[in-house]
């Protein structure tokens, strides 16, 4: 049986958020779990993180129903295990999109995960879809630092589980993060990180008695803005925890990562692995430590079979899904790259075909003028590979629901908004792509300082400060997602009504065949560079 813990209140001071966690249950301490002195104990940990709807294999790696067989194996080998997902579970395959997460949510369940960390994209869509979600669940979401009004937790905090010889605290942390890139209800706030965890910890290490304390952190490994708290600083400032299972940044690691002795894994992205951790503890205290990570199928070869009963979950969403986005709307003459989310790096053919498609679609069918538009590159989410091009493949590479906007802005907040642009680090998911009237390179300092803009024009001309200019972009940035704040600077502005997407299949309809190809509107010297 599962122990759940709701109430969760924070007090604010002027600079930090100091976490109090007020746990009627837990008054006068946990009762010690029993163990043998210097009897030593076992448990197995399984992870996956950054899941993004990949409810079946991509490339013939990963699917739900594969990871089910691997897990029921482990099962049936080992008595104590913890399975955990760090976060964003949501956002991905149109599959996902297309039933709001729920065959994700329910396969889930089948598979008998204990706890899942909310992560950014949980909140792409409205808290009514994400509640629905966590009803739905038979595992705890996690989340100690994303408060509703009144300072309790959205999510729980954390959850107690206790094995022969040991008690495990689990908690999870969401990334302050997704106030800026993502869309979260304006009912909710997110504590800090740090002072959230501190307090978690004190809780799960005094009142709850735990021996092991478990950080479920959609945090990520790679730093993408100041003031973004990743796992690795999480395990610098905050004593006492034991492991961080982590997930946004998409890491693929080969073995554990150690910050102050801390242990820091994760499985990379879209279920093609699972992580596994394995403790001895003797004493209530760690005794030995270990970690690896196992491959659900590959493109050469396929160890993991599909799970009849979770595949037979799948296919009624499966068949729906297929009546609809099997459509063939164009030809691909050749593959458009994605590689290693390449959209937040260079110029790819897929982003300047994204943008090139977004204007065509605003002058031709919209019949409104517009000079130029552009997205963030962590909007574009995978490859279009050669051949028949379905409006299943497209609703991949674009999973959003991001509605269409033009606005206007003078040629001086043009200019400040393309300062912006150069200075996002490669990497990160506010870097942009751009359409065929944009020309400008980016000069990246070897100092590794943030980039500068150099020669920008548009429609060939430089930008006249004093002049008026349109653009089309998403509802996500023109809200001031992924940092893009200087959009509120624009004079008027308003929502078409059409989503990217399919603003993109009518384009490609219109098409027929696509060529990728890239005519060097970004360039880009310094940084990281590619062929």
């Amino acid at each position: 049986m599962k122990k759940t813990f709701r109430s969760f209140a924070f007090a604010l001071t002027a600079a930090i958020v100091a976490a109090t966690l007020f746990l009627a249950s837990c008054a006068g301490g946990a009762k010690p779990v029993a163990r043998e002195p210097g009897e030593t104990y076992r448990l197995v940990i399984l992870h996956t993180n950054d899941h993004h709807g990949a409810v079946l294999p991509i490339g013939g790696e990963g699917g739900l129903a594969e990871r089910a067989s691997f897990v029921r194996a482990v099962r049936e080998s080992e008595p104590n295990i913890l399975l955990v997902d760090s976060g964003d579970v949501n956002t991905g395959s149109a599959l996902s999109n297309m039933f709001s997460g729920e065959v994700d949510i329910r396969a889930y369940n089948m598979i008998g995960y204990d706890a899942v960390a909310l992560g950014n994209h949980e909140f792409d869509g409205t808290l009514k879809k994400l509640r629905a979600q966590m009803r739905l669940a038979d595992f705890t979401f996690l989340s100690a630092n994303v408060l509703v009004p009144g300072g309790k937790t959205l999510a729980e905090p954390y959850i107690v589980r206790d094995f022969p010889g040991m008690r495990v605290g689990i908690f999870g942390l969401t990334t302050r993060r997704t106030l800026s890139i993502a869309s979260p209800d304006p009912s909710l706030s997110f504590a800090d990180e740090i002072e959230t965890a501190r307090a978690t910890v004190a809780e799960l290490r005094g009142k709850r008695d735990c021996d092991l304390i478990i950080a479920l952190t959609h945090l990520g490994l790679v730093k993408e803005e100041d003031g973004h708290v990743t796992s690795i600083e999480l395990a610098e400032r905050v004593p006492g925890i034991d492991l961080i299972v982590d997930g946004h940044s998409h890491t693929a690691l080969t073995e554990p990562r150690y910050a102050a002795g801390v242990p820091i894994v994760s499985a990379n992205e879209f279920g093609r692995f699972v992580g596994r951790a394995e403790f001895a503890v003797r004493d209530g205290k760690v005794a030995s430590f270990s970690w690896s990570a196992e491959r659900i199928n590959s493109k050469e070869q396929r160890k993991w079979a599909p799970d009849p009963k979770v595949a037979a979950l799948i296919e009624p969403y499966r068949a729906a899904s297929d009546a609809s986005l099997k459509e063939v709307v164009a030809h691909a003459t050749a593959g458009f790259e994605f590689g290693d989310r390449l959209s937040r790096k260079k110029e790819i053919a897929l982003g300047d075909m994204v943008n090139d498609g977004a204007l065509w679609y605003v002058r031709n069918v919209l019949k409104k003028d517009a000079d130029f538009a552009f997205t963030n590159g962590g909007n574009i989410r995978a490859e279009i590979p050669s051949g028949e091009i379905t409006r299943e493949r497209i609703a991949t590479v674009l999973p959003f629901d991001n509605w269409l906007y033009i606005a206007s802005m003078r040629g001086e907040d043009v200019l400040a908004l393309f300062e912006y642009i150069a200075s996002v680090p490669q990497g990160a998911g506010a870097w942009a792509q751009v359409s065929a009237e944009v020309r400008y390179t980016i000069e990246y300092p070897a100092d590794g300082s943030k980039g500068i803009l150099r020669d920008l024009t548009l429609g060939g001309k430089l930008i006249d400060p004093a002049a008026t200019y349109r653009l089309v972009t998403n509802d996500y940035l023109m809200g001031g997602g992924d940092g893009y704040a200087v959009l509120a600077r624009r004079i008027s502005s308003y929502n078409t009504s059409v989503t990217l997407r399919d603003a993109i299949i009518a384009y490609a309809r219109a098409a027929k065949e696509l060529t990728p190809t890239t005519d060097g509107r970004i360039a880009v010297i310094g940084g990281m560079m590619f062929n």
